[in-house]
Formats: C-alpha cells, structure tokens, sequence
C-alpha cells in the first residue's frame, strides 16, 4: 500500500492527459479522492505532490487543486535535434537564420572543439520557433568540415534540420554532453525573443561529438524559461545526470 500514492499519481496524470481534468480545471478534493479510492487523505496528498512537482498541478494548500497549462518537456535521455524534439510533441519547427559566418574561433570554442591552432569554424546563430512562437536562439560553433555543409548550398538552414540534413551527408551525431544553467536575457536575446532585458531564461551549453568521439559542434542555447522545461531519466544502474556549480561567466 506504500506506492499506492504513485498509483493514484498515474491515474491523475492519464486523466489529465486525456482531458478530463483540462488546464485551468480543478481536481477532486483530497476528501472525494479519498473516499472514491478508499484512501487515506495522507496518500491522496502524497499523490498531489507527485503531480505538483511534475509541473502538472499547483502546490497550494487547502484548495481544489488547480491543473497547470502543460510545460513542454525535452528529454536528455536520446539525443534528437530541436526540430525532431518539436515534431515528437506535435508542434511545428520553425528557424530563422540571424547570421552564419566562417571566422577564427574563440578561446572557449577552440577548447571545446579541440581545433588545432589557426583553424577556422562556422558560427551560425539561429531563432527556433515553436508553431510560430520564438522559443529559444541557438549559437553553434562548427568545425570547419561540418560547417562548409551549413554553410554551403547543401543546406537550407531557414526551413530544414540541420542534424538530420548532415546525417544524409553521413556525418553522425553520435555523443552529446550537455550542461544546463539559468542566465539572465541579453540585448539580443530580449530582442529576438521578444522579452524583456533581464528576463530568466534556461541556457543549455551542449558539446555534440562522431561515434569516434570527434567534436562536431559547441552550442549554446537559450529558451524561453516559461516555454520548455529539461528532463533526465535516471537509474542506479544508469546515472546519466551530473550536478555541478553553474560555470562563472
């Protein structure tokens, strides 16, 4: 009876899924959820915190509990692009091209990328949209022999997947690292995403490498933080998640 609350949970979780509890309702009292399942209120109540921290309902006390307008989840746990991430949850990837341009690297791409000394890389800056809603802005340091296909004639950056345009190439995105922080919006990033200087937004720093553990790409992204929200799916036998300090900027 001890996990009967995850139970409970689940049962919770499918009907709002389906709809019967939709966003801006409110679910049963702990007492009617009690008494319909024969459950303690403590149970019910365990369930309730299961839900609130999945982002799926309020966490207020004393109330009907409130059902949240769903946040849109990208898993860590397979690595998929942006626009195969989007097309998975039924929205419409979109992209517009800021700028793309082949230059000397900084100090912290060379590194990443393990570039030798007087190599050159492609940078492209990209807004990502969701159904028409800007979202997140992608900047992406290319090795040059990855970047000459970016940015070539061999792809159309504005209206396709790059990830999966360079896998008809046969380059392999293979290995990804990924490291999540919080960052205030910049100037240009308030002004591509239509916010406010200041505004809390999600930066995922990712390092993308080949199967034989070339570096291919060094991206840092930054969403919406009130548009999509990170996942990791972790184990005792698979421990895929890494906590550490925010890197000082």
């Amino acid at each position: 009876m001890s996990t009967f609350y995850r139970q409970l949970a689940d049962e919770l979780r499918a009907a709002i899924a389906n709809g019967t509890y939709p966003p801006g309702s409110r679910l049963p009292s702990e007492s009617e959820l009690a008494e319909r399942h024969g459950a303690s209120r403590g149970t019910v109540r365990q369930a309730f915190t299961v839900l609130a921290a999945d982002g799926l309902i309020s966490s207020r006390k004393g109330t009907r509990r409130l059902v949240l307008q769903p946040t849109l989840v990208q898993s860590f746990s397979q690595l998929h692009s942006f626009s195969q991430w989007a097309a998975s949850i039924g929205e419409t990837p979109g992209s517009r091209v800021v700028a793309l341009v082949r230059r000397e690297p900084t100090e912290l791409e060379a590194a990443r990328l393990e570039l030798d000394p007087g190599a050159r890389i492609y940078h492209l800056t990209r807004l990502r949209l969701l159904s028409g809603r800007p979202v997140m802005i992608e900047r992406t340091a290319y090795v040059e022999r990855i970047g000459v296909l970016v940015g070539g004639i061999a792809i159309d950056a504005d209206n396709e997947s790059i990830t999966v345009r360079l896998e008809e190439f046969g380059v392999v995105f293979a290995h990804a690292e990924h490291t999540v922080s919080a960052i205030a919006a910049e100037a240009e990033d308030a002004r591509l995403l239509g916010v406010r200087p200041h505004t809390p937004l999600l930066r995922e720093l990712r390092r993308t490498t080949d199967p034989d553990n070339r570096p291919l790409e060094w991206s840092d992204d930054r969403y919406l933080g009130d548009a999509v929200a990170f996942t990791v799916h972790n184990s005792v036998q698979a421990n895929t998640l890494i906590r550490s300090a925010a890197p000082l900027r």
